[in-house]
């Protein structure tokens, strides 16, 4: 999707390493990237981008912007690369936007503001949203709204897909919009087993046009700030959209640079992470093909999403090695950032009875800061209970890496944020705690619950029977337990299926006698492979509320 502007520059959506081939073949000789890295699951990084560039002759510059925040100096740094580099030039980000942005802005002060506007609007992007600053070069957002919407959420992942739906399951003439910018919609979930060989990596993406209820508005951009004094969300190109009610569930950002050396090395040099969709099959590759040598499998400090996943790759790793008859020839290391190997105590014997199956080495309270993957060397933060830290280096032949987590830019430099840059929500209403006609839920929100797309599904219907009440459509309020899953993945064909709520307290959905969670079992992994997928699916991104339905409040 190539959006020409110029016979010198053109721009278009997210490009990956293979497109490279294509783009030198068409002529261009230089690459900028607008988009940081890990914005986005299924986003190579630009060393991945920049390194191909460099093997077909083309040029590569990282110029990242916030999206929807392009600065004075921003535009300056596109300007003066574009004027280094040589031509023709394509700029990307996650769907062109910012580039174009950027371009507009560059060129206010040598090209006609109806040239501009009417080139990035042949090009499929509508800059009239920025046109008072490219006339002023001013950064305030003002004017009335580009659009207004009764119900606006922002966010359709598992999350937001789940309350739109849950919303119109109650009231089909809702007017709903949803600000999403991706075109693909994945079953993360279902990644532990890509890396595990069980899925393949496109059984888990659906395009997002066949995912949204059908009776939204799919707002494709990607939200810059919240102003919501005014009831009012800024989206990319400057443009505001007004709500009566707004639900924020915009997931987690995946913070790749918080480990040095790891975005360069990533899917490569036996560096992989079952985090993100495209190295997932790579896990499965490296376990394939390592025969004897050093394994590790990392975790970051919490909060993560899915905190069981790291260790569900060293147990799916390892059983194969197992079966193989080669993990003799293994040492598999978990080093945990935390001092516990789970949270829930209930479920940690049966794990323990794996760890010491595979043989696996738990090293506690060890943060992962640095990867040199060439030299296959690790190094970790070890801190001892006085407080004090020590630096420990080791070697593997493979490494499964989980990056810090926080909540994404444009939520932390909110007002919607609390001091830890978490959606600031009541844990049981998940109604925001100032602004009350404001909801959110899913990974980005402060409830002391685990961050899973178990969580969500009991989520979205709270967050919809409450907004509901807000408007006079419902008699009493509910309220969220905190209920989360964790089906963790001890060997292929068997699962601990961790189930709990606030406070760490099991929460089982079946009667022992039928499933105990607290021990392996078949029936807990044809759950996880064979049933949860199509209630994902089927159910709650479709509003069927199987086993999710809300509790009124006491």
């Amino acid at each position: 999707m190539i959006n020409k502007l110029t016979d010198e520059i053109s721009v278009s959506p997210q490009i990956a390493p293979s497109d490279v081939a294509a783009l030198a073949a068409s002529g261009f000789r230089s690459i900028i990237s607008n988009r940081p890295d890990g914005e986005g699951a299924d986003q190579p990084l630009f060393a991945e981008i920049e390194k191909a560039a460099r093997e077909r002759g083309l040029e590569a510059r990282y110029v990242p912007v916030a999206s929807g925040k392009v600065s004075d100096s921003d535009t300056d740094a596109f300007r003066a690369a574009l004027a280094d580099l040589p031509k023709p030039v394509l700029a990307y980000c996650r769907t062109g936007t910012r580039s174009a942005t950027l371009w507009s802005l560059a060129e206010a002060q040598v090209r006609p503001l109806t040239d501009i506007l009417a080139r990035t609007k042949a090009a499929g992007y509508d800059m009239s949203g920025v046109a008072n600053r490219i006339r002023s070069g001013g950064t305030v957002v003002s004017g009335a709204p580009a659009a207004r919407h009764d119900i606006v959420i922002v966010g359709g992942g598992a999350a937001g897909a789940a309350v739109a739906a849950s919303l119109l399951k109650r009231e089909r003439d809702l007017d709903i919009a949803i600000i999403e910018p991706a075109e693909t919609h994945y079953y993360q979930p279902g990644w532990t087993l890509v890396g595990a060989g069980v899925f393949t990596a496109a059984q888990t993406a659906r395009s997002m046009a066949s995912v949204l209820p059908r009776h939204v508005t799919w707002i494709k951009a990607a939200v810059a700030a919240f102003i919501p004094d005014n009831n009012a969300v800024v989206i990319e190109g400057c443009r505001t959209i007004a709500y009566n009610h707004l639900v924020v569930c915009p997931g987690i950002k995946l913070n790749w640079s918080g480990i040095e050396g790891l975005n360069e090395t990533l899917g490569k040099n036996g560096v992989t992470s079952n985090y993100r969709y495209d190295l997932a099959p790579y896990t499965w590759e490296l376990v394939q093909n390592l025969k004897a040598g050093r394994a590790i499998f990392t975790q970051p400090p919490m909060p993560i999403k899915c905190a069981g996943a790291p260790q569900k790759a060293m147990y799916l790793s390892a059983d194969h090695w197992l079966r193989s008859g080669c993990l003799n020839d293994i040492d598999v290391s978990f080093f945990n950032s935390g001092a516990v190997l789970f949270g829930v105590p209930d479920y940690v014997p049966a794990l323990m009875d794996y760890v010491k199956r595979y043989g696996a080495e738990l090293n506690f309270n060890h943060t992962l800061t640095a990867i040199d993957g060439p030299a296959r060397t690790a190094w970790f933060t070890k801190t001892a209970p006085n407080g004090s830290k020590t630096t420990v280096k080791t070697a593997f032949d493979m490494i499964h890496a989980c990056p810090p987590q926080m909540a994404p830019d444009f939520i932390r430099g909110s007002a919607l944020s609390d001091a830890g840059g978490w959606i600031d929500v009541d844990p049981s209403t998940l109604r925001h705690k100032k602004y009350g006609n404001i909801f959110g839920l899913g990974d980005a929100t402060n409830t002391p619950n685990a961050k899973t797309a178990a969580a969500a599904r009991k989520q979205a219907p709270v967050v919809a029977e409450n907004l509901l009440f807000d408007k006079g459509l419902r008699h009493a309020e509910c309220a969220y337990d905190g209920y989360g899953s964790c089906p963790l993945t001890v060997e292929r064909g068997k699962v601990v299926l961790a189930e709990f709520m606030y406070g760490g307290k099991v929460c089982a959905s079946f009667p022992n006698v039928i499933l105990d969670g607290t021990k392996p079992s078949r029936l807990a992994w044809a759950l996880k492979e064979r049933i949860l997928p199509p209630i994902y699916w089927q159910a709650m991104l479709k509003g069927r509320e199987w086993m999710a339905q809300p509790k009124v409040m006491a």
